[in-house]
């Protein structure tokens, strides 16, 4: 009988290694040296930025096309993400997500700006954008465009949700009502209906308190996880050095390099923080802002906001406790016994709070790019009334297999589909990128003469008549 898990498991790791490490590490150190490291450079601009107003009530600010993506980005990625990368990969995991962060801030600069620069406005005056707009207009590759959609579909309405399900009801395991038989399934069954039920129209009331109530539980999970790190304040030397000793421990690394904490490190920052992925663009073309590398500076603040801030909170707060981690306690047990340890059986409760909101809101935001992909498939237009409720009975029933299926398949999965996308979206970011580096110098330049900078595509070297917008 044909194992799967195992084929998966097998494409999952060739194409993490060579194939992605290289793409991304070339990738985010070429735009890094291109922009003259911009995420780091212009880190208090972009903050600047983030506040500005678009200038119109009606249309979308930078802060708000931020924290769209924000919201994709932000999931249970941040917490059952981390946990298997240390549980895995080991400590030294941290560093290379840390590592990658900082590089592939650059490649989120590059296509969020790009995305900017290549948008397009709709009857009603709305912007829209992506990938798959530049790789057709800048690389005059529809077919290329159109691949990239398929493989965005592919990740956020399958693989993407699929992991999102399992990593829920595995929150439930260490409950002592928990059946492995049969939670799964009815965890699966719930989350599924509620799922369903807000995409064909109902559950606006559910879909309003979810976005109210998960910032204010991402502030609450990182205080929460403060206090833990503070507690066991006498370990914060000891697993520093553990995770600089890990991560550069070569001989270990290179024994076993797939399995290692640098491959980990790298597939799980990727998969939590999406720099270079080509999921973010596609809300930062919604913007209405004087110039694209705005866009762009504020989308590395978001990168930032992921890994640095939420990822390491939880990376911290286990190793800080020093609970046992290994292979069979990788996901949600391992941050429930760390949190358990300070908080006893609250911790828990609170990080099965947490994954429920962070689930809910990731499931649905996930299919806000699926929507965006099958426009453009549709030739631009949105698809029949009909069809998509078909599509989102079938996006409901994913969910519920999500939860069902082995935890190595459910990752296996995600990675798979989210490194072909990034497969795509690189390389057109690369040939496209000194446009994206032009617009750089064109706003840097108009900052030194004391403007607000205002872009006009004539000022750089494109053929305008590749755009629909800024000029």
């Amino acid at each position: 009988m044909i194992d799967i898990v195992y084929i998966l498991n097998q494409i999952d790791g060739v194409l993490y290694f060579p194939i992605l490490i290289i793409v991304m590490a070339v990738a985010g150190l070429y735009f890094t040296l291109k922009t003259r490291g911009v995420q780091i450079r212009l880190f208090v601009e972009s903050l600047r930025i983030l506040f500005e107003p678009s200038g119109d009530e009606s249309s979308v600010s930078s802060l708000q096309a931020m924290l769209v993506s924000t919201a994709s980005r932000v999931g249970t990625g941040n917490i059952i993400g981390v946990s298997t990368a240390i549980c895995l990969g080991g400590p030294g995991a941290v560093f290379w997500m840390w590592l990658m962060c900082i590089i592939g801030a650059s490649s989120a600069f590059i296509e969020s700006t790009l995305a900017q620069i290549f948008k397009r406005m709709d009857n009603d005056g709305n912007f829209y954008g992506g990938p798959a707009y530049y790789i057709e207009q800048g690389l005059k590759k529809p077919k290329i465009a159109a691949l990239f959609c398929i493989c965005l579909i592919a990740t956020y309405a399958l693989g993407f949700n699929l992991l999102c399900s399992y990593n829920l009801q595995s929150t439930f395991m260490d409950y002592s009502f928990y059946n492995p038989a049969t939670t799964p399934m009815i965890i699966g069954a719930i989350l599924a209906i509620i799922t369903g039920y807000c995409l064909l129209g109902g559950g606006k009331r559910i879909i309003k308190v979810t976005n109210t109530i998960v910032p204010l539980m991402g502030v609450s999970y990182v205080i929460v996880s403060l206090i833990v790190i503070l507690v066991n304040y006498y370990n914060i030397p000891a697993m520093f050095a553990l995770i600089f000793q890990n991560a550069f421990d070569f001989q270990s690394i290179f024994a076993g390099f797939a399995g290692s904490c640098i491959v980990y490190g790298i597939k799980r920052g990727l998969f939590s923080n999406e720099a270079g992925v080509g999921s973010a663009p596609n809300a930062s073309a919604s913007a209405t802002v004087s110039h694209p590398a705005k866009q762009g500076l504020v989308q590395t603040l978001s990168v930032y906001i992921d890994t640095l801030l939420l990822c390491t909170a939880t990376a911290l707060m286990c190793l800080s406790t020093g609970v046992a981690r290994n292979a069979a306690v990788s996901g949600a047990p391992y941050v429930q016994s760390a949190i358990g340890s300070v908080f006893g059986t609250a911790g828990p409760i609170f990080i099965t709070v947490a994954m429920v909101l962070f689930a809910f809101t990731t499931l649905l935001g996930n299919l806000y790019y699926v929507d965006n992909a099958l426009i453009y498939l549709n030739r631009k237009n949105k698809p029949s009334k009909r069809f998509m409720n078909i599509f989102y009975v079938a996006a409901a029933f994913i969910v519920f297999i999500g939860a069902i299926i082995p935890m190595d398949a459910a990752w296996a999965m995600a990675d798979i589909t989210m490194g072909l996308m990034t497969l795509i979206n690189l390389p057109a970011c690369v040939s496209l990128g000194r446009i994206a580096v032009d617009c750089l110098k064109d706003y840097e330049k108009q900052k030194k003469e004391g403007k607000d900078p205002i872009f006009d595509a004539t000022d750089i070297d494109i053929d305008t008549k590749m755009l629909d917008t800024w000029y």
